[in-house]
């Protein structure tokens, strides 16, 4: 299972130390970057080889706030690779405790045509094999 852990900074909270709504995004867009590093290969390497992916839909559920230097722990599990789209299900942790979750689905496009493509194999078989 892939983690990436981030601590909530000052800026990216309100006056009472709560981390701010979009940001849960961002540090899952940050985690997401860093589970295609150690598995698939660098996100630009993949651009240059023509493919790329956008976000269709993406749902979050929050259960509750992190807060100012709290280290999240974002978990990102495939939950289904599908013949142009993969669909995530990110878990927030703060010290074990699940502050939010939800569902992503990318679909993967060529980027030149901006237009739907299949799941390149290399990144099929490296996804594939993420437990």
């Amino acid at each position: 299972m892939f983690v990436h852990r981030i601590r909530v900074r000052y800026s990216e909270c309100d006056q009472q130390g709560v981390m701010f709504v979009g940001h849960y995004m961002f540090y899952y867009d940050v985690a997401l970057t860093e589970l295609w590093r150690a598995h698939v290969c660098r996100y630009q390497d993949m651009v240059e080889k023509g493919d790329d992916m956008m976000v269709a839909e993406s749902r979050l559920r929050y259960v509750r706030s992190a807060r100012f230097d709290d280290q999240v722990d974002i978990e990102i599990p495939i939950h289904h690779l599908g013949t142009t789209s993969v669909i995530t299900r990110p878990v927030f942790r703060v010290d074990g405790q699940v502050i939010t979750e939800g569902e992503v689905r990318h679909v993967f496009i060529d980027p030149a045509a901006n237009s739907k493509k299949p799941i390149p194999d290399y990144v099929r078989t490296a996804l594939s094999t993420i437990e």
